[in-house]
């Protein structure tokens, strides 16, 4: 059972006992970012298609006699402009203000954080059921170590001392700043929302156990805990601070997952041991070989009649218009996100059929998002309301 939403004194949220909750000033600076980032996107946006739509478009098509075919002349053509460019820098620069404002917030009360964790996931008699695996010689992949993804400092494997929690920390408090909200006080709305899809979609499906793949800190962990309670929940990663986090923060929140840091490339589970795979944004975060790889581990490690269902951004070939390509891909190229753009020209339908799956058990759907439903005039609302997903069955 999670622990109820509280608020601090000073207003900040305080969801669980792991929390790094700001004081005063600090959560003035966080504010001021989460209302820069939402007037970037809700306001100054929609003027990026408006651009493009009455002024780069036509003159492309004066110049080269036809519409620009890809996202890539887009680019090159809106990048010229200097509202386009004005834009992409404030919105680059509301990224590293998210980290800026919440990082020495986090480092501040680091030592309190890890003597925390420590508390709360000491056995003292107590009947842990939840379990944290660490592996100091797993290579981290380069996808990770040349990239500072998202371009947050270090990324979110590297460790800054013993027992660190640090990247754990900085995550639940960025993830929240940068959905605006609209993820709910428990981060937990793409969980929430793809594990309701798969009940809906699967309603025979009686999972024993489940495995969610680049869990990071756990938003998406916890709700397969209270959708399916009679299921043993695995979930993996390569960040060792992000894990030690997520047990620490699951075990304060009453949930019982086993942590393991592991590639999801190549598992220590043995075939068949899953009956119901997921991951939240993990691909775009790999290579494109790491894809491939990804997919044909999860069809070894599915039981017969198993499902994985993945959440990532839609593939272009869902979105007619070229220019919508060009939003998600900004992050390609100004968000330290270099496989966006590559993963969403992939032919997902070929990718898990050359994996073992059956052309007939895949499927491509859109899952409503929960928190929207739940609270449908929420201001940054229109940023997600429903969650692209593929998977198949065995």
């Amino acid at each position: 059972m999670a622990l109820p939403f509280t608020e601090t004194a000073m207003g900040q949220a305080s969801p669980h006992p792991m929390y790094a909750t700001p004081n005063h000033d600090e959560g003035a600076r966080e504010d001021f970012v989460r209302e820069m980032m939402i007037h970037v996107t809700r306001d100054l946006m929609p003027g990026k298609r408006t651009l493009y739509e009455n002024v780069v478009k036509p003159r492309f098509v004066k110049q080269h006699g036809r519409v620009p075919q890809d996202r890539h002349e887009i680019r090159r053509a809106m990048e010229q402009e200097w509202f386009n460019q004005a834009w992409g820098s404030l919105r680059r620069l509301t990224q590293e203000m998210m980290y800026d404002s919440i990082g020495p917030s986090v480092e501040r009360q680091l030592p309190d954080l890890i003597a925390r964790a420590k508390r709360v996931t000491a056995k003292n008699g107590r009947n842990h059921a939840g379990s944290l695996t660490l592996d100091p010689a797993l290579a981290i992949p380069r996808y990770h170590t040349e990239v500072h993804i998202h371009c947050k400092p270090g990324g979110y494997h590297s460790e800054v001392c013993a027992d660190d929690v640090l990247a754990g920390a900085e995550y639940d408090r960025s993830y929240n700043l940068f959905a605006m909200g609209a993820s709910g006080p428990l981060n937990d709305d793409m969980g929430r929302s793809v594990g309701r899809f798969a009940q809906r979609r699967f309603p025979d499906l009686r999972p024993k156990r489940i495995l969610e793949m680049g869990c990071t800190v756990g938003h998406s962990t916890l709700p397969y805990c209270d959708l399916y309670p009679e299921a043993d929940v695995y979930a993996i990663d390569v960040a060792a601070p992000c894990l030690r986090y997520a047990h620490a923060r699951a075990e304060g929140m009453g949930y019982a997952v086993h942590w393991s840091q592991q590639n999801a490339e190549r598992t220590d589970f043995p075939d068949g041991h899953f009956d119901l795979i997921v991951s939240h944004i993990l691909f775009h975060e790999t290579s494109n070989a790491a894809l491939r790889t990804i997919i044909g581990e999860c069809h070894r490690l599915l039981s017969p009649g198993g499902v994985m269902v993945h959440f990532d951004a839609p593939q272009y070939e869902d979105m007619p218009d070229p220019y919508d390509h060009t939003l998600g891909d900004w992050s390609t190229h100004y968000n330290n996100e270099p496989f966006w753009g590559t993963l969403h020209d992939q032919s997902l339908p070929t990718i898990m059929r050359q994996a073992g799956f059956a052309p007939s058990a895949a499927f491509n759907a859109m899952a409503p998002s929960v928190f929207i439903e739940e609270n449908p005039g929420h201001r940054a609302g229109t940023r997600l309301r429903q969650y692209s997903v593929f998977g198949a069955t065995k």
